[in-house]
C-alpha cells in the first residue's frame, strides 16, 4: 500500500493536470481559420468590414469562442484590425500599404531569388516548369475573357513561391508567404487583368530560372511587381 502522502500527491497531480485537448474541435478550428483567411484574401469578406460574431457563427459553423480566437490570430498575422469592444473588422487597404508591401515582396522575393536559383537542381527546375505551365494555360484563358480569377491568382502565387522554393530557408519562405498573402489580397480587390504584359514578364522569369540568371530576373521582377502597382493606383479607388 502507497503511503498517504504519495497518493494524496498523485491525486493532486491529476487535478492540476491541464484538460485534454479535443482534437476534433482543433481540426475544426483550423478548417475554419483557413476559410476565413482565403474569404479575406479573395475578397469575399471586403476590406473594413465588420466581422460580428453571431453572423460568423452562423455562417462557418463554429463556436463563438473558437471565432476568437481565429480572428485573434488574423489580426497577428494583419488581415484582421481589433477595435476593442467594437470587436473585429477586416484590414482596411490604402495605396501606401500597398506600396510598403510591394517594396517588402520585393526584398524578399529577390533576395531569395538568387539563392534558390544559386541551389537550382532537377527537381527545383521541374517545380518551375509546372507551375509555370498552368499560369500560362490560366492566363490565354484570361485574356480569351473566359479565365477564373481565383484561378489564375493561385498559380500566379505558386509560379512564385517555385521560384524561390529551393532558398534554403525556412523562415524566408514563411515571411514571404505571409507578405505575398497581403500582397495577393490586394490583387483580388484592387487589381484587374492587365493583358499580355504580365503573362510576358513571367515566361522571362522563366526563361532567367533556366538559365539561372538571377540578374536579370531580379530587374524583370521590378518591373512585374511595380507595374502591377502603378495599374492598381491608376484603376482603382485605392
Amino acid at each position: 500500500m502507497r503511503p498517504a502522502a504519495e497518493t494524496r500527491g498523485s491525486t493532486d497531480a491529476k487535478s492540476n493536470a491541464m484538460p485534454l485537448i479535443d482534437k476534433e474541435e482543433l481540426a475544426v478550428g483550423d478548417d475554419c481559420y483557413r476559410k476565413i483567411r482565403t474569404d479575406i484574401i479573395f475578397g469575399q469578406l471586403r476590406p473594413a468590414h465588420k466581422l460580428k460574431l453571431e453572423a460568423l457563427r452562423e455562417a462557418y459553423r463554429v463556436s463563438v469562442s473558437t471565432l476568437r480566437e481565429i480572428l485573434s490570430r488574423l489580426t497577428a498575422e494583419g488581415f484582421v484590425t481589433a477595435e476593442g469592444k467594437r470587436g473585429f473588422e477586416v484590414a482596411a487597404v490604402s495605396a501606401e500599404n500597398l506600396r510598403e508591401l510591394a517594396g517588402l515582396r520585393l526584398l524578399l522575393e529577390s533576395h531569395a531569388m538568387v539563392t534558390s536559383f544559386a541551389n537550382a537542381d532537377v527537381e527545383w527546375e521541374g517545380r518551375v516548369v509546372s507551375a509555370h505551365h498552368k499560369l500560362a494555360s490560366t492566363e490565354r484563358l484570361m485574356e480569351s475573357g473566359i479565365g477564373e480569377p481565383e484561378q489564375w491568382k493561385r498559380y500566379d502565387g505558386e509560379f512564385h513561391q517555385a521560384l524561390i522554393s529551393n532558398c534554403g530557408s525556412r523562415v524566408l519562405m514563411e515571411t514571404h508567404s505571409l507578405a505575398f498573402d497581403k500582397y495577393f489580397r490586394y490583387q483580388m480587390v484592387a487589381f484587374s487583368y492587365r493583358g499580355s504584359e504580365p503573362a510576358e514578364q513571367h515566361k522571362a522569369l522563366l526563361e532567367c530560372a533556366l538559365k539561372r540568371d538571377a540578374e536579370t530576373a531580379k530587374k524583370v521582377l521590378a518591373a512585374h511587381v511595380n507595374n502591377c502597382i502603378d495599374h492598381a493606383l491608376a484603376n482603382s479607388s485605392l
